[in-house]
């Protein structure tokens, strides 16, 4: 009795996820971007959601921290779009990108700690999942 050979699924479930991955990065990007830009905005208008920190060490003027969270965001939303045509020039920019925006809101977490947590978070995310899958898996699809 001959055996029948079932063919093996592990590459196309890899591409499933290594495509599904790449795509949450992407959206959660485009969310962070979205978010930095409207934190932005608020910083630069000197909203009254910010708090005034006097002691703090690495204490910016609340107009400097909106431009850099608006240009952080923007870039986000650029690198994002990159991320949904599985290039590696975006998976890269996106892992950069999501850093530098771990990096500000830690800095400026004494103004708005609520939001600095949740945008690290989601950054982390975004490295995580653009970290795990392998380059021979983002040019499978």
């Amino acid at each position: 009795m001959a055996a029948t050979h079932t063919p093996h699924r592990t590459g196309s479930t890899q591409q499933l996820w290594a495509g599904g991955l790449t795509v949450f990065a992407a959206v959660m990007l485009g969310i962070t971007g979205v978010v930095g830009v409207f934190r932005g905005i608020m910083a630069i208008a000197e909203d009254d959601v910010f708090l005034t920190t006097p002691n703090y060490v690495f204490q910016f003027d609340l107009t400097g921290w909106g431009w850099i969270h608006l240009a952080l965001g923007i870039v986000a939303i650029l690198v994002s779009f990159g991320l949904y045509k599985v290039s590696t020039w975006a998976r890269v920019a996106g892992v950069a990108i999501a850093a530098l925006v771990v990096i500000a809101n830690f800095l400026s977490l004494p103004y708005y700690p609520a939001w600095s947590i949740l945008m690290i978070a989601m950054s982390g995310f975004v490295i995580w999942a653009l970290c795990v899958v392998k380059p021979d898996d983002s040019t499978a699809r």
